[in-house]
């Protein structure tokens, strides 16, 4: 459907590495969970590869990269004591990366909707945003637990988002950063830029997302170019 205002009306945002560096700061509570243990200290660069689906997924990587998974329900009680020790201390050292507040402030000044939609759990998804001065630039949030058993790559955390903030499939859009959101973005039927600095195994070039930009201050002009790519078919 050919979008008559010649811009996305609503977008939708992930939040690791697509908004902000939130590797640091998932790597010290790693480190504080598995070094009591005897385990090694993954580098900074493994935990980011372990990103993208969820805290529970995240320590089991963290385990499996350092010996044994524990069995559940033991897998399940280290997960709620890394997140209890993550959420408070989850925007340390975390940043968010360059030109994002500023790009923001230009969409939300157009009067396009903006969600967040990560499978981050609320709590600290909320911790972050009001921490980094971020939460005043969405209209609405959908973390990983917001919806019991559904996160991406089902479109229907995605979906979640458009309702929640009032948005349309026809006129909306995502930005995000890895094959899980390529993945719910195209299942519901909208188009994706990704950003190349998130964390990614696959090289992001080869997600199949519409676009692909190296930083923000490329965000406005290739929505632009998506919205006339998207009418010329």
């Amino acid at each position: 459907m050919p979008n008559t205002n010649n811009q996305f009306n609503s977008l939708i945002f992930d939040l690791d590495g697509t908004l902000i560096d939130s590797a640091p700061d998932l790597h010290a509570a790693a480190v504080r969970m598995l070094s009591p243990l005897g385990r090694r200290e993954p580098s900074v660069e493994e935990v980011a590869m372990m990103i993208g689906d969820g805290v529970p997924k995240l320590v089991e990587r963290c385990f499996a990269a350092t010996g044994d998974i524990p069995p559940e329900p033991e897998l399940g009680a280290f997960a709620a004591a890394f997140l209890a020790d993550y959420e408070p201390r989850s925007a340390e050292l975390t940043r968010v990366f360059p030109g994002a507040i500023s790009s923001l402030k230009k969409i939300k000044s157009g009067g396009i909707k903006t969600a967040i939609c990560t499978n981050k759990p609320y709590g600290a998804t909320m911790e972050i945003l009001e921490k980094l001065d971020l939460a005043v630039h969405f209209d609405a949030v959908i973390g990983g637990d917001t919806i019991p058993g559904i996160k991406k790559p089902d479109p229907r955390h995605l979906a979640a988002a458009l309702d929640a903030m009032g948005g349309a499939k026809e006129t909306s859009a995502m930005v995000g950063d890895n094959a899980n959101d390529v993945s719910a973005a195209h299942a519901l039927g909208i188009p994706i830029v990704l950003m190349s600095h998130g964390y990614t195994k696959v090289p992001v070039r080869e997600l199949g997302a519409e676009m692909v930009i190296d930083n923000f201050d490329e965000l406005a002009a290739a929505l632009v170019g998506l919205i006339e790519e998207l009418n010329a078919r």
